[in-house]
């Protein structure tokens, strides 16, 4: 069996990471983010826009044996499905990178949550108004493992549109939690949604030591 050599005339070769992925080095701090939604949602597409490095992702064709297991009612279109998760990285200053863990949405892959979520400083859940319905059990998991989340409503093209107060009652949401309006499909947007979540995460923190 014959290789290529080092040398062989179109074969690159890189010594190390890519100059891109390298953490810049007045990096102090580092925080786990989990991206979580139902089915569909668009957690592949918000850590694909917002990350400043390839993400990493493990999305399959979907195939008949997801047939009358997964719902896929309002997102007929959809192809393709994260079997595993998601991996992404942004930097949000030059102190603290937030490492983006995107989970799978069929609850037959939620077996692989527990993993994702351990370390896990909070997460974003990214809600689609179409199919609200999918977002109930998630929401419940994360108030059962005391992760502290904020909510993306994720503006859809055609999808319905309500008021915030309309969504919050809906999914019987505490006040203090915040909800925002989010497109994953644009940078900007899915970094304001992470820094409002670090900023509910810092309020958390501030609440906590005046109460010690």
């Amino acid at each position: 069996m014959d290789y290529r050599s080092s040398d062989s005339p179109g074969l690159e070769t890189h010594a190390g990471p890519r100059s891109e992925d390298v953490l810049p080095a007045s990096a102090t701090a580092a925080v786990k983010v989990v991206i979580v939604g139902g089915f569909g949602v668009g957690k592949t597409t918000l850590v694909g826009s917002v990350s400043e490095i390839r993400p990493l992702t493990t999305e399959e064709t979907m195939t008949q044996a997801g047939v009358g297991v997964d719902d896929i009612a309002g997102i007929e279109h959809k192809t393709e499905t994260t079997v595993a998760m998601d991996f992404g990285r942004i930097s949000i200053n030059d102190q603290l990178v937030l490492y983006l863990f995107g989970t799978p949405g069929q609850e037959r892959f939620w077996f692989l949550w527990n993993g994702l979520f351990e370390g896990a400083l909070g997460a974003v859940v990214l809600l689609d108004t179409r199919r609200m319905d999918v977002s109930y059990d998630v929401i419940g998991r994360l108030e059962e493992k005391g992760v502290p989340f904020v909510v993306g409503v994720n503006r859809f093209p055609q999808a319905p549109r309500y008021p915030m107060e309309q969504l919050r009652a809906a999914m019987d949401l505490d006040e203090s939690v915040p909800m925002v309006d989010c497109d994953a499909r644009d940078r900007a947007s899915c970094r304001d949604t992470l820094l409002t979540l670090m900023r509910y995460l810092y309020t958390l923190t501030t609440a906590s030591t005046e109460h010690q």
